[in-house]
């Protein structure tokens, strides 16, 4: 049996919606985009929702209405995918990491407090894997030091934080819809916010710069005039994204079903191997499931973990590792960033392995890879 790492969940319904786009003669920002952003605001509880090209973009962007800049420094975790570092460089500020929680594997406020200068500007939590930060100390830190809190959701559509939808937490919040993401538009993201005025500076700054979109200046009701109020970017979403955004967020919740009926056989079935740790899922919180991931506790197996990932492989399973943690990577180990510096990271990278969980899966392929799994740890355990 094959089961590939992470397939997109794409139906009928989202074909025709995108066919729909394309006969309607609107291909970028539009009615679409416009439908879809009222929609996830909605999902999220938030009052406002500009979407954009992707998730990367928004976390540029929401660094710089918030006046990040040179000679600032940006507080976020070492253990995320890079994009959420690269944007801080790119708005001339310097990355400064705090440590995760062992547990839950996000950023440990504790160690935020501890990173925090008179040149700190913002705080970026990242919710690893669909599992909510701990916010309520992030949000008292930047409180007490008069800092912003960027929430990195890459991962957490559909999370909730003490009965709070993620996106309506914090004054910023950063979501992908990547193709393999829990609501995909195949490339995207979406910023979201309560504050008006932020909003208005994100739907400028993400095209352009300009007063009007599109949609605003050629449609029926638009006029042809304009201003450019700030040095913008491209990185607005089109229409033919929102179509398919549309439809995937009409199944949202049948997919997260999916997502965690299947997480919870993993957590059962691997519950009784004390070689492995697994993710944390507290009913204080709603995970998204948008990873399901082992970690190997360190000298329990004769075997490394690339090595039980091959074998995995061999079984026709793919897999994934969350993540490579920054300072490992050439360009911010010439910086001067040093792993050992964040040996909770460093013990989490040298044990995790992602595991498939998307909607797409069979029963028969989860109950294949937990066979797998619970196989390869009953053969190579201490």
């Amino acid at each position: 049996m094959k089961v590939p790492y992470a397939l997109p969940y794409i139906g009928e319904e989202e074909i025709q919606e995108v066919v729909s786009a394309l006969r309607s003669n609107w291909l970028s920002k539009g009615p679409k985009t416009l439908e879809f952003e009222k929609a996830f605001s909605s999902l999220v509880d938030s009052a406002h929702a500009i979407g954009l090209s992707s998730c990367t973009a928004g976390l540029h962007i929401a660094q710089v209405v918030s006046g990040v800049g040179p000679g600032d420094e940006v507080i976020t975790t070492p253990y995320t995918f890079v994009a959420t570092v690269n944007t801080i460089l790119h708005c001339g500020a310097k990355p400064v990491f705090a440590d995760i929680d062992p547990v839950t594997l996000n950023i440990d406020p504790e160690q935020v407090e501890r990173m925090i200068t008179p040149k700190t500007k913002a705080i970026i939590p990242v919710h690893f894997a669909g599992y909510p930060c701990d916010m309520r100390p992030l949000l008292a830190l930047a409180d007490k030091y008069k800092l912003t809190v960027i929430e990195d959701a890459a991962h957490a559509v559909y999370t909730q934080y003490h009965g709070k939808p993620v996106g309506s937490i914090s004054e910023l919040t950063c979501f992908s819809f990547y193709a393999t993401k829990n609501l995909s538009t195949g490339e995207g993201g979406m910023v979201t916010t309560n504050n008006p005025e932020l909003a208005d500076k994100l739907k400028a700054y993400s095209l352009h710069g300009m007063s009007k979109d599109a949609w605003n200046r050629y449609s029926d009701k638009g006029s042809w005039f304009y201003e450019v109020r700030y040095p913008g970017f491209k990185y607005n979403m089109t229409d033919l994204q929102a179509a398919l955004g549309l439809r995937q967020l009409e199944r949202l919740a049948h997919m997260q079903q999916i997502r965690m009926t299947y997480a919870h056989a993993y957590l059962d079935a691997f519950s009784q191997l004390e070689e492995l740790v697994l993710p944390v899922d507290s009913p204080e919180h709603r995970h998204a499931w948008h990873l399901f991931f082992i970690r190997i506790r360190q000298g329990a197996l004769t075997i490394t973990r690339d090595e039980f990932i091959d074998l995995l492989k061999e079984e026709g399973i793919g897999t994934s590792v969350h993540f490579i943690p920054v300072p490992l990577h050439p360009y911010y180990q010439q910086a001067g960033y040093r792993i050992e510096d964040y040996p909770v990271a460093k013990e989490a990278y040298e044990g995790v392995i992602s595991l498939p969980l998307y909607p797409g899966m069979t029963v028969e392929q989860v109950n294949y890879v937990i066979d797998a799994v619970v196989g390869i740890v009953k053969k190579y355990r201490r």
